[in-house]
């Protein structure tokens, strides 16, 4: 995981998210602000844009500055879950590595968003897509796979998990305000999330 793969990462996410703004928006205009897609679109392009500003050092490095574009743009409570995310597994990805060390890096992610929102699997948010993401990279990663088959593995996971908050009742952040009614609809963190995620394996093919 290089400098130039993961700025490519964040791209492809930005261009996955823009290209899908408007589902992201149906979906959050039915439990949430109606806003998720616009904000995420946003934020990510700043983030694209925080990368370029001056070349990172490193792949570490550019997640950081990344991280600080998504904060710094993205309105709602996105911008500080993305941005804390990203800024985490930056720091433990620092100059890069193997696949196990990326494994390492989506963890801290998931724990920094844990840690901030206060959410865990089961209540409907962006947890539901990156926990279930995170030990499938990591499986495939311990079995032996590379970077690119890890991260198949890891946006189909985060895909499953998606699917899997349809029948949830959200008992976090705006659509838990909803109760009952936040029943039978895909969580939008959580659809982004697996947008994220799947632009990972799309640049690491080979």
């Amino acid at each position: 995981m290089d400098t130039a793969t993961t700025i490519a990462w964040i791209t492809r996410a930005a261009e996955l998210v823009r290209a899908d703004e408007s589902r992201l928006t149906a979906l959050d205009a039915a439990i949430g602000d109606g806003d998720h897609g616009a904000n995420l679109a946003r934020g990510l392009a700043a983030a694209v844009t925080a990368m370029g500003e001056k070349e990172p050092e490193s792949p570490g490095k550019a997640l950081i500055a990344a991280g600080r574009g998504l904060v710094a743009k993205t309105g709602g409570a996105s911008g500080p879950l993305y941005g804390t995310g990203f800024r985490r597994a930056g720091k433990e990805l620092g100059d890069g590595g193997d696949v196990g060390q990326v494994g390492a890096a989506l963890e801290a992610m998931l724990r920094g968003i844990e840690e901030l929102g206060g959410a865990t699997q089961g209540d409907k948010t962006i947890i539901d897509a990156l926990a279930p993401a995170v030990v499938a990279f990591q499986e495939a990663a311990g079995n032996g796979s590379d970077l690119h088959a890890a991260a198949e593995a890891a946006a189909d996971a985060a895909d499953a998990g998606l699917a899997a908050t349809v029948p949830l009742q959200a008992r976090k952040g705006r659509a838990s305000y909803l109760g009952p009614r936040s029943v039978g609809h895909e969580d939008p963190g959580a659809a982004s999330t697996a947008l994220i995620l799947r632009a990972l394996a799309d640049v690491t093919a080979p």
